[in-house]
């Protein structure tokens, strides 16, 4: 699967495309849609489902320096406000503040990180490694992975210091439920 194929698919989800563009719009810093609702979106293309089958909510990442939860709480209000209409879960995240409440909600060490994609160069999976975002006349892609997982349906674990096993099979089982077509690698 190439970039383009990938977004081509990715976008026949109308959350995800009026997602971007008003990310776009609003101009907020070093944000991105990303993980599950792009690659289930490409999933349910692959599988002749409708384009939102199985997807939970719509992950946007951001990077603000600002690391008061006033400031983020700012902005969630914001996106829900301008994407409300949507219908759909909207889940925001400054990645400049995750590691100020990471280990407390999972128990697990989380470095501060310098900007967005480092945050999804830490999602629990390989094939969700994935971001996208509206440029002037294009889009921007972040996937270090590539795209041959997502092609592949295959779900393997990305073995960061804060991987952990049980959230691993959680995960994979529900999406296992929801796409049986899928390819579920073992976590150890």
């Amino acid at each position: 699967m190439t970039q383009d194929e990938f977004l081509t698919a990715a976008l026949r989800n109308p959350a995800n495309q009026a997602i971007t563009d008003e990310l776009y719009r609003l101009g907020l810093p070093d944000a991105w849609l990303v993980a599950g609702c792009l690659v289930q979106t490409v999933w349910n293309a692959l599988t002749g489902r409708p384009p939102d089958h199985g997807i939970s909510d719509h992950d946007i990442f951001y990077f603000d320096p600002d690391i008061s939860w006033e400031a983020e709480d700012a902005v969630i209000r914001e996106l829900k406000a301008r994407l409300g209409h949507l219908g759909v879960a909207i889940e925001v995240r400054n990645q400049a503040r995750v590691h100020l409440w990471y280990p407390d909600k999972h128990g697990l060490p989380y470095p501060a990180l310098s900007r967005s994609t480092d945050g999804i160069d830490r999602f629990l999976t390989e094939n969700t490694q994935i971001g996208i975002r509206r440029a002037t006349r294009s889009y921007d892609v972040y996937a270090p992975n590539g795209f041959d997982d997502v092609a592949g349906m295959i779900v393997r674990p990305n073995r960061t210091p804060n991987f952990s096993p049980a959230n691993y099979a959680t995960k994979a089982a529900r999406w296992k439920a929801l796409w049986p077509e899928i390819t579920v690698l073992a976590a150890e």
